[in-house]
């Protein structure tokens, strides 16, 4: 099992929002997730600075890097453009984060 950290930004104003969005995510994409081998996925918000830290765990034989190209994702993604920092394509800006420390 690998795990995996990034961070995303989210636009002022849209906490609760985003929030919101999260709580009714779509069962198909989490079914997605599910597939790629994605498990125990987790984004948690810094409210002063709005940074979204997220972090999954991903099995040996994920296909994670694939999801971009799925649909249901990429539907996803534009939803949810209009309260975070995107790319022209609605792919959300993700920073990714370096493991230095994990205890068990």
């Amino acid at each position: 099992m690998k795990r995996k950290a990034f961070t995303m930004k989210l636009k002022s104003g849209f906490e609760a929002e985003y929030k919101i969005r999260h709580d009714k995510i779509w069962p198909e994409l989490k079914e997605q997730h599910s597939r790629a081998g994605i498990s125990d996925y987790s984004i948690f918000l810094d409210k002063e600075t709005l940074t979204l830290f997220a972090v999954q765990k991903l099995s040996d034989d994920n296909t994670a890097a694939e999801l971009p190209q799925n649909p249901i994702l990429r539907k996803w993604w534009d939803y949810m453009a209009d309260i975070m920092e995107t790319h022209p394509d609605n792919a959300p800006v993700e920073v990714p984060l370096k493991e230095v420390f994990h205890m068990e």
